[in-house]
C-alpha cells in the first residue's frame, strides 16, 4: 500500500507538470501522512532534506558546474574542434566524426552534456550543413555524442551515484567511466560513417583543416585539464572535491588569462548561472534523499528485489528487465532524480546477482544517458533542436541508428563487467 501511494501520487504530480523536486517532496509527504501525524511527517522530511545534501563529496558539484560554464564560454570548444579536424578530418564523413570526438572531448572536460551540445553544436551543426549534411542528422550526432561526457570524467552524475550507492569510490567511478565512454564514442562514430556511406555525403574539404602543430598546440592547454584532474586524483594529490576547485582555477586561468575570451565583466553572469544550476541540483538531491529514506524505511527496495528475483533465475534476464525499466524512466525523468531514486531500488538486486556497485553504476549512467537525448523530457535533445533549428519530429529518423549504436554499447557494458572494472582494477582502486 505504501508503494502504491508513493509512486501513484508521484506519477499524478508529474502528469500535471509539477516540478519534479516538488513532486518528490509532496509524494513523500502524502505517503508519510498516511501512516504518521502531520508534525512528525514534516519534521522528518525537513531533516531528510538537510541530511541529503550534508555531504563533503557534494561540494565538488558547484565547482565542476562553474568550471563547465567557464569552459563553455572560454574558447575551448573551437580549439578542440580544430584538433579533432586534424586527427580525423580527412576521413570519409570526417566532419561527422569530428563532431562526435569534439563532443566527447568537451563533454569530458566540462562534465556537462548540455554544455557540450551548446558549445560544439553551435559551431558544428552549421559547419556540417555547409559540407552537405542535413541539419536533422547533424543535430542527432551532436545530441547523442554530447552524452558521453556523463561517463568520461569528471562527471557530476558519477558523484551523485556515489552518494546514492552508499559510498562507492568517486575516484574508481571516474576511472571506470573511460572505457564505456570510449565504447559509446566509437559506436557513434561507426553509425555516423555508415550514414555517410549510405547517403553518399561528401567528405570534409581538406582545405578547411589547419596544419597539425598549430591545432595541437592550441588544444594542449584544454587537454591538460583531463590529465591534471584525473592524475591528481589517482596520485592522491587531491580528493575529487578538491579536484573541482582545481578545475575552476585552471579553467579560469585558461579562459581569462591565456585564451582571453572571458572578461571580468562576464564572470558575474557565469557565477549567477552556476548558483541557479547548483540550487536546482541540490534541491533534487535533498528531495530524492527524503524519498529514498522513506522507501528504505518501508522496505520497498527489498520487496522489489524479491519480486524481480522470483521472476527468473537468469541474471541476464533480470538485468534486461532493469535496463528496460531505466530506459523507460529516462524518457520522462531527469538523470539526477532517476539515479537518486532508483539506485536504492535496483542496486540490491544487482549485488544479489553478483554485480559490483561500480559496474552497476556505470551501466545505470550509460542507460540514463540515452534518456537525455530521447523525447519527451530529454534536456540535451531540446537544447540540440533549439541550436539546430529543427523540430523533434525532424530528427526521429536520423537519430534512430545512433540510438541503436548506444543500445549496443549498453548491452556490451551490461554483459561484460570488465569494460567498467578493468581500469579501476589496474590502478588498484578496487
Amino acid at each position: 500500500m505504501t508503494s502504491l501511494i508513493l509512486f501513484g501520487v508521484f506519477a499524478i504530480l508529474l502528469l500535471i507538470n509539477l516540478p519534479i523536486a516538488l513532486a518528490i517532496i509532496f509524494a513523500t509527504l502524502v505517503t508519510m501522512l498516511a501512516t504518521v501525524d502531520t508534525l512528525p511527517a514534516l519534521t522528518t522530511i525537513a531533516q531528510r532534506l538537510t541530511a541529503g545534501i550534508d555531504s563533503f563529496a557534494l561540494l565538488a558539484i558547484p565547482y565542476f558546474i562553474l568550471s563547465g560554464y567557464l569552459m563553455g564560454q572560454g574558447g575551448i570548444a573551437h580549439r578542440l574542434i580544430a584538433f579533432s579536424k586534424v586527427l580525423v578530418g580527412r576521413l570519409p564523413g570526417g566532419l561527422a566524426i569530428v563532431n562526435v570526438i569534439s563532443c566527447a572531448l568537451f563533454g569530458s572536460i566540462s562534465g556537462s552534456a548540455v554544455a557540450a551540445t551548446s558549445a560544439i553544436g553551435g559551431f558544428m551543426i552549421p559547419a556540417m550543413e555547409k559540407e552537405g549534411y542535413k541539419k536533422p542528422f547533424s543535430t542527432s550526432v551532436t545530441v547523442t555524442a554530447a552524452t558521453t561526457g556523463m561517463l568520461i570524467p569528471p562527471s557530476n552524475i558519477l558523484i551523485i551515484y556515489s552518494l546514492a550507492s552508499g559510498g562507492v569510490s568517486i575516484a574508481a567511478l571516474f576511472i571506470a567511466g573511460y572505457l564505456p565512454g570510449l565504447l559509446v564514442t566509437l559506436a557513434l562514430i561507426l553509425a555516423a560513417v555508415l550514414y555517410v556511406k549510405r547517403n553518399n555525403v561528401q567528405p570534409l574539404a581538406t582545405e578547411s583543416i589547419e596544419p597539425f602543430w598549430p591545432a595541437f598546440i592550441g588544444a594542449i592547454p584544454s587537454l591538460l585539464l583531463i590529465f591534471l584532474i584525473i592524475g591528481g586524483i589517482i596520485g592522491g594529490v587531491f580528493t575529487p572535491t578538491e579536484a573541482g576547485a582545481v578545475a575552476v582555477l585552471y579553467s579560469l586561468a585558461l579562459s581569462v588569462g591565456i585564451y582571453r575570451e572571458i572578461s571580468t565583466k562576464d564572470l558575474y553572469p557565469i557565477l549567477l548561472k552556476t548558483v541557479n544550476t547548483t540550487s536546482i541540483v541540490m534541491l533534487l538531491i535533498g528531495a530524492s534523499s527524503a524519498m529514498s529514506w522513506l522507501m528504505s524505511y518501508e522496505s520497498i527496495p527489498q520487496t522489489i528485489s524479491q519480486i524481480l528475483l522470483t521472476l527468473s533465475e537468469n541474471p541476464l534476464l533480470i538485468l534486461l528487465i532493469i535496463n528496460i525499466t531505466l530506459l523507460v524512466v529516462g524518457t520522462f525523468m531527469d538523470m539526477t532524480p532517476a539515479v537518486l531514486i532508483f539506485t536504492p531500488i535496483f542496486l540490491p538486486v544487482a549485488e544479489s546477482l553478483g554485480l559490483s556497485p561500480l559496474h552497476f553504476g556505470i551501466m545505470m549512467i550509460l542507460n540514463l544517458s540515452i534518456g537525455l537525448c530521447t523525447p519527451p523530457v530529454g534536456s540535451v535533445l531540446f537544447v540540440g533542436c533549439s541550436i539546430g533549428k529543427v523540430s523533434i519530429s525532424d530528427i526521429i529518423k536520423p537519430i534512430l541508428p545512433l540510438y541503436i549504436a548506444m543500445f549496443i554499447a549498453l548491452i556490451l557494458v551490461t554483459i561484460f563487467p570488465a569494460i567498467s572494472e578493468f581500469l579501476p582494477s589496474a590502478f588498484g582502486l578496487i
